[in-house]
């Protein structure tokens, strides 16, 4: 029961943040911030929330320094919106899984087109745009 308890308030946590971050913040740092899911634990005292960036490595520098300076706001508003006796202390975690799978896309598509080569070579130029030979 205390696992449907927890996963129903990650839920609605995971809403209400996205709600604050992607309507009500202000900071220029944040950027295209997704979350991506959030985990709470049993005692709901700490909620670690993933989220993903779109932009390059200094744009998920600079938007996790944003999220972790706006924690507390995050926080407050999160509290006006969910009745809970506590509201947990937000946890900001860039989610890599995203990069992960991205890595894994293209080691399959050099995959495909090494394959599709008669000659065994390698087209870099065909390979790099993802284009087909024939």
């Amino acid at each position: 029961m205390a696992h449907r308890r927890t996963a129903r308030v990650a839920d609605l946590v995971k809403q209400e943040v996205s709600q604050i971050i992607q309507h009500e913040m202000k900071d220029p740092r944040i950027g295209f911030v997704t979350v991506t899911s959030v985990e709470v634990s049993i005692d709901l005292r700490h909620a670690r929330i993933y989220f993903s960036v779109l932009g390059s490595k200094a744009d998920l520098e600079a938007s996790l320094e944003g999220l972790e300076r706006a924690r507390g706001y995050i926080r407050t508003q999160l509290g006006r919106r969910i009745k809970l006796r506590h509201i947990p202390e937000l946890l900001f975690r860039y989610d890599e899984s995203f990069d992960y799978a991205q890595r894994i896309s293209n080691v399959m598509k050099g995959i495909e087109h090494t394959e599709k080569n008669p000659d065994g070579q390698v087209d870099r130029v065909t390979a790099e745009r993802g284009e087909d030979e024939g």
